[in-house]
C-alpha cells in the first residue's frame, strides 16, 4: 500500500464494509472528540485545516491514471467534511466555555448523522461537486456535506435549547 493511499483510505478504514463511507465518518467523529478533549476547537481547527489539503493530495495521488476518480475506499474526504461537520458545536461549546471533555452527546451524533444525510443525499453544491467526477470533487462534495451538517446542528440546536424548552 502507498503511503497516499494509505491516507486516502484513512489508514485502512476504508477498506472496512459494508458502508465504507459510514465508517470513515465514524471513525473521524471517534477521533474528532478525542482531538477536542485534548486540545478542545483549536486543535479540532488545526486538524481539519492540516487533512484538508493532505485528503486533496492524497485522493488525487490515489486516483491518478484510474477511470474512478471517487472508489469507495477513499474516506480522507469524509474524515474532512466529518471534521467541518463537528467544529460547529465544538466551538459553541468552547465559547460556552465547557470542559474540552464535555462534549454532549446530542452534539456529536446531530453532526454525525447530518453529514452523513448531506453526503449521501446530495442536495446543491453538494452534488454539483460530486458531479464533477475528480479527485477534486471527491474532497469537495464532502467539505459541502461537511459545512451543511454544521449548519444543521447549529439550527437544530437552536431550536432544542431555544424554541423547544419554551
Amino acid at each position: 500500500m502507498t503511503f497516499p493511499r494509505l491516507l486516502a483510505t484513512w489508514f485502512g478504514t476504508g477498506l472496512l464494509r459494508p458502508a465504507p463511507g459510514t465508517w470513515g465518518s465514524a471513525v473521524a467523529v471517534a477521533l474528532g472528540l478525542l482531538i477536542h478533549g485534548i486540545g478542545h476547537f483549536p486543535l479540532l481547527l488545526a486538524a481539519t485545516l492540516i487533512v484538508t489539503p493532505i485528503g486533496f493530495w492524497a485522493t488525487a495521488k490515489t486516483v491518478a491514471g484510474q477511470d474512478e476518480k471517487d472508489p469507495s475506499e477513499i474516506v480522507i474526504d469524509e474524515v474532512a467534511g466529518q471534521w467541518i461537520a463537528l467544529l460547529f458545536p465544538s466551538a459553541g461549546f468552547w465559547w460556552m466555555g465547557l470542559d474540552s471533555w464535555n462534549f454532549p452527546w446530542p452534539g456529536w451524533v446531530a453532526a454525525f448523522l447530518l453529514f452523513r444525510l448531506f453526503d449521501i443525499w446530495k442536495p446543491g453544491p453538494i452534488g454539483r461537486a460530486d458531479r464533477k467526477h475528480s479527485a477534486f470533487g471527491t474532497m469537495e462534495d464532502d467539505l459541502w456535506a461537511g459545512l451543511f451538517a454544521g449548519i444543521a446542528t447549529i439550527i437544530a440546536a437552536g431550536l432544542a435549547h431555544g424554541v423547544m424548552a419554551l
